[in-house]
């Protein structure tokens, strides 16, 4: 019930804010040159496994799910919010986009060369994590990479921190205990990228790519 109630709350919350929230980061990567390094890698990766389509998780209005197919991939995006979906429809017709959440995703098993979870597990309450991160294996092919986002939180004996944000109730990880999840769901971490705060950031927290893939 905590579960579903959390998902829903954040639903409806990025409803009512999908059209400020697709003016304010429509252009965000243009900003954050080692975010599109690290975006390039993971593009690199994928087409060196073998390409396959990725799923560009939590993709709000889409501008990401839109930079990966620049980037050659044959990239779809899935997003809880259905205002979310429809701005991203709207805004890159020729792509795919579904309502859907990450605990229970309308992918096939072994289906994917890659999957992308860009600061979409934030509002994941910890104890539902677990399903999220088997979710991701499930889907992706063996061999297949993921990459995930998230806010780092500062103390290792306090792994998870609630903090506020704008549209619904986050949490930032503690970055090891986040990778040795991902290994208890058979993804191997591959490598990560920790970029310091930005005297212009809205929040001043470290931000973590990691890159895992599946054996």
């Amino acid at each position: 019930m905590v579960e579903h109630d959390a998902l829903t709350a954040t639903r409806e919350a990025y409803d009512a804010a999908a059209v400020t929230y697709e003016q304010l980061f429509r252009d965000s990567l243009r900003d954050t040159p080692l975010d599109r390094a690290f975006l390039g890698a993971f593009a690199e990766v994928v087409s060196a496994g073998g390409g396959g389509q990725v799923a560009d998780l939590g993709c709000g209005p889409g501008h990401v799910t839109a930079y990966l197919a620049r980037l050659g991939l044959s990239a779809f995006g899935v997003d809880a919010s259905p205002a979310m979906i429809e701005l991203a429809r709207e805004a890159c017709p020729d792509l795919r986009f579904e309502v859907g959440s990450m605990t229970a995703l309308d992918i096939a098993d072994d289906a994917l060369g890659g999957v992308l979870s860009r600061w979409s597990i934030i509002h994941t309450p910890p104890q539902q994590l677990p399903t999220i991160l088997a979710e991701f294996h499930r889907v992706l092919a063996p061999g297949g990479h993921l990459l995930i986002g998230f806010w780092a939180s500062e103390d290792a004996a306090n792994p998870t921190q609630v903090f506020d944000h704008a549209v619904a109730p986050a949490y930032r990880w503690w970055p090891d205990r986040l990778a040795a999840m991902l290994r208890e769901a058979g993804l191997a971490e591959v490598a990560r990228m920790v970029r310091e705060p930005q005297p212009t950031d809205r929040r001043q927290f470290k931000g973590i790519h990691l890159l895992a893939r599946k054996a």
